[in-house]
């Protein structure tokens, strides 16, 4: 590699790993300040003892989380919330589980902040002279229709778990009301910043930064054990340096001229189709930095393969780091989701939203 290169490649990575690392230390220590346990079980409250009403506010909040705080702060922080909120309701908390994780990928569309990939597509789209808000105009329609598709799946498939009702659920566990403010506020100035195109690497440092105070000040010994990381962004480094390495020994023409070019139906289905495919054998970081050549700069051929790469690894266990945090969390709470039953549902889901969400991008 070129010292040129290199130094594009640094360049493009490094707003990445910055983000990695800050945003999740937000959402790490907005997790202990209470904002997912009271968020949480005030969702238990509006749902006032109707399951359905109940699973359609979590859906929400998964969203929302996903969108604004990343599909790995879904997988990590919001999968034990509902957790414990089903257990504490008497709801099969295999709905919430199954909701958290499949929203946690089909949901890291709309915004570039919501998936590193989008991230990475974001700087490719800076590179031909397009910005953030061309993105969120492609994004929204794919966006919509794959969290719609994958809410309408899973209230099919959790049809019966979603009758009847449920007993009021318990209060949440005392926080410290400021500590509890200042993270909420935090967390919810975030999604208007992100939306409106300030650079996400600079808003999740000055909000990582904030509550690193915050929590100094009020509530130090939350600071024990922060987990920040490090392994994950060193790994996203390493990937995309190897992948970098192949694309300058030729996968690029090999990828470029394995799949039709042009916005069609047909050649935006078949590069979701691969990215989606290409997730489920080796992860979605690697198949979309793969793949991406492929794109050639499109706004609609990057959607195209972000709608793979990012609802499509919904299959096997290691399709994305977001699956794997998931079973991690669900483990800890002696939740088992049955592979036998998790694979068929999960190429069900994954086929019925990227079909329909490149579809719509195509539209």
């Amino acid at each position: 590699m070129s010292g040129a290169a290199a130094v594009e490649l640094a360049g493009r990575l490094a707003p990445v790993v910055v983000f990695l690392l800050a945003i999740t230390v937000t959402a790490e220590l907005a997790e202990r300040a209470g904002v997912f346990d009271v968020a949480g079980h005030a969702v238990a409250r509006m749902g006032r003892g109707r399951r359905w009403v109940l699973w359609v506010l979590f859906s929400a909040l998964a969203v929302v989380a996903t969108v604004v705080l990343s599909l790995d702060t879904t997988a990590v922080l919001l999968t034990p919330v509902g957790l414990a909120v089903a257990a504490q309701v008497g709801l099969d908390p295999r709905l919430l589980a199954v909701t958290t994780l499949w929203i946690a990928n089909t949901g890291s569309l709309l915004l570039p902040v919501s998936n590193l990939t989008n991230l990475l597509a974001l700087h490719t789209l800076g590179r031909a002279g397009l910005g953030h808000g061309d993105y969120v105009r492609a994004s929204w329609a794919p966006a919509v229709v794959a969290v719609v598709v994958t809410l309408l799946l899973v209230a099919a498939l959790h049809r019966r778990s979603l009758r009847g009702r449920y007993s009021v659920a318990p209060p949440a566990e005392p926080h410290d009301a400021v500590l509890l403010r200042v993270a909420a506020v935090v967390c919810v100035v975030l999604g208007p910043l992100f939306a409106l195109g300030a650079p996400p690497w600079a808003v999740s440092l000055v909000a990582a930064a904030l509550l690193l105070a915050a929590t100094w000040w009020r509530g130090r010994s939350l600071l024990t054990g922060l987990p920040v990381p490090w392994l994950m962004a060193l790994g996203f480094v390493v990937v995309s340096v190897v992948v970098e390495l192949l694309q300058q020994h030729g996968l690029s023409r090999v990828v470029t001229t394995a799949l039709p070019g042009g916005t069609g139906a047909g050649a935006l289905l078949a590069l979701s189709g691969a990215g989606a495919g290409l997730a489920n054998v080796v992860n979605n970081l690697p198949a979309y930095l793969a793949l991406e050549p492929a794109a050639d700069g499109s706004v609609q051929r990057l959607l195209a393969l972000l709608v793979g790469t990012n609802a499509g690894p919904l299959v096997t266990p290691w399709a994305s780091l977001a699956t794997l945090l998931w079973i991690q969390r669900c483990r800890a709470r002696d939740v088992v989701v049955p592979w036998r039953w998790l694979v068929p549902a999960g190429l069900t889901c994954a086929v019925l939203v990227v079909v329909t969400s490149t579809l719509a991008l195509a539209a």
